[in-house]
């Protein structure tokens, strides 16, 4: 990779007249009118005082508007994405976190966004025009003659981890870094220039920037960006589009199938595959999707810190397995003891990774740097096995681990037997205290169909070791998620009042 490689240089590649941003309700953006918006975006950065090394939040909905000036964020300082669901104290925390020079809001809204910008930050508005062109205010300048150009190694992009298990930490990610990851995931799936992608996944995390949009440009395909998930909306947008694959959590499949009882929807029949990342997939539910949409299912792992996928079931005819994310994709990935040792293949350990689309450490955080990294390994905090082909199953956190009388067990393995029983949707497992074992398992699930606890418990008693049967099980109407469709494991156990 050249110092010279940017985010933008992804644009430059591509048929100029090729569709590359389409919103199914509004404009169509070729290569070459999406490369002259974010000149024209950068150009209204620099001159609004922003420059190389500066921090620009953006709190803007999904949409076509959203990626232009993201991508311009990253060309003329650093882009800082944010949800735009927070509220004023999350952003003030966030905005302070990141120092934050700029804030781009749409031209109306982002009220509580607005109210914590701190004084002397530039509240700058974006907004599109009739002819679909976005503009940042205030209007001034061309292109980016008015700033530096970016090199390979300078931040494109900074996110903050989820903060379940501490306070949120940074993380830069280069332009390096995310052009590794996207052509990464376009090599994986064999992307092509006839490749068109539906964008459903939030805009300010790096599923949805790197999983669909930028590996879909590392591919000069298309991306179709609505804006948000409406399962009633999406099989009508795929249809019209000629989507041929989408990437998203399993709480939007589990939708979709939700959606599907009658049979094959209209329009799936244009997916080639279906990707599913950022939390566990249940074997049942991949099984379901392939019956019911009719293309192949691939779980694949990812995380910020790597900007993005880290491994991935392959395409057919690869063996693709069920419960596990399938072999590194251009990322080595290793399983290490608590000593730093390398475990052969069948161990249960860390799961650890290192390649060029991995972060080199936290901003301003030597402590937490000095626990993630190992003789070059960053430790994913996740606990996972490789078989002798290499293909990880990952066995949950290792703080989520529940530890009964010495045993340890993995919350996933008993969610994914919870999740297979026809009237449980989702379900979350987790330790209680225990007088005598220390921990007890207990899960909390929701349904779809009837049932009642105990039937449930008698499904898992002929499927699991008692040992991991859960001794209680809470049914609740919804599970708490991120913005991003994690299960927050610690707000379930939090909110039943047993942690």
């Amino acid at each position: 990779m050249g110092p010279n490689e940017t985010l933008f240089g992804l644009l430059e590649g591509a048929d100029p007249k090729r569709p590359a941003l389409v919103d199914p309700a509004g404009p169509i953006l070729t290569y070459g009118a999406l490369r002259e918006q974010v000149e024209a975006v950068a150009g209204d950065l620099a001159a609004a005082g922003v420059s190389r090394g500066d921090r620009v939040a953006l709190v803007l909905p999904n949409g076509i508007e959203t990626i232009v000036v993201f991508l311009a964020a990253a060309t003329a300082a650093t882009a800082a994405p944010m949800n735009p669901a927070y509220r004023t104290e999350e952003f003030e925390f966030f905005l302070g976190d990141t120092g934050a020079r700029a804030l781009v809001v749409p031209a109306s809204g982002a009220a509580e966004a607005r109210a914590a910008a701190r004084a002397g930050t530039l509240v700058l508005e974006a907004e599109t025009d009739g002819a679909g062109r976005v503009r940042v205010l205030p209007r001034a300048g061309s292109g980016i003659r008015g700033g530096s150009t970016p090199t390979s190694s300078d931040v494109a992009l900074v996110l903050h981890t989820s903060g379940t298990t501490s306070r949120p930490k940074r993380v830069p990610l280069t332009h390096a870094n995310l052009l590794e990851s996207a052509r990464n995931i376009a090599r994986s799936y064999a992307l092509t220039p006839d490749d068109v992608s539906l964008a459903v996944m939030p805009l300010f995390h790096v599923h949805g920037l790197v999983g669909s949009v930028l590996s879909t440009f590392a591919s000069a395909g298309s991306v179709v960006v609505p804006p948000g998930f409406n399962r009633h909306a999406f099989w009508g947008q795929v249809r019209a589009c000629r989507a041929t694959w989408y990437s998203a959590v399993p709480s939007i499949h589990q939708m979709l199938l939700l959606g599907a009882r009658g049979g094959r929807p209209a329009g799936a029949e244009c997916l080639r595959f279906i990707r599913s990342c950022s939390s566990a997939l249940a074997p049942a539910t991949m099984a379901a999707m392939e019956e019911r949409f009719g293309a192949p299912v691939l779980e694949a792992y990812g995380m910020t810190e790597a900007a993005h996928q880290m491994a991935t079931n392959p395409l057919p005819p690869r063996r693709r397995q069920p419960g596990s994310v399938g072999p590194g994709s251009n990322v080595e990935i290793g399983i290490m003891d608590k000593e730093g040792n390398l475990l052969p293949a069948g161990s249960a350990g860390e799961v650890v990774i290192r390649g060029r689309n991995v972060m080199s450490g936290y901003e301003d955080n030597p402590e937490a740097n000095a626990a993630s990294f190992t003789g070059g390994w960053f430790r994913t905090g996740d606990q996972g096995v490789l078989d002798a082909e290499s293909y990880l199953t990952l066995i949950g956190h290792i703080k989520e681990l529940i530890v009964r009388g010495g045993e340890k067990i993995s919350p996933r393995e008993i969610d994914e037997v919870l999740a297979s029983h026809p009237a449980v949707a989702e379900a979350a497992t987790f330790g209680e205290a225990h007088p005598i074992y220390g921990e007890e398992v207990a899960a909390a699930v929701a349904l779809r169909a009837e049932a009642t606890a105990d039937e449930i418990l008698a499904f898992c008693r002929e499927r699991l070791a008692e040992f991991k049967c859960p001794k209680k099980l809470y049914l609740v109407d919804k599970l708490p998620r991120t913005a991003t469709g994690k299960i927050q494991r610690k707000a379930v156990a939090a909110s039943l009042g047993r942690q």
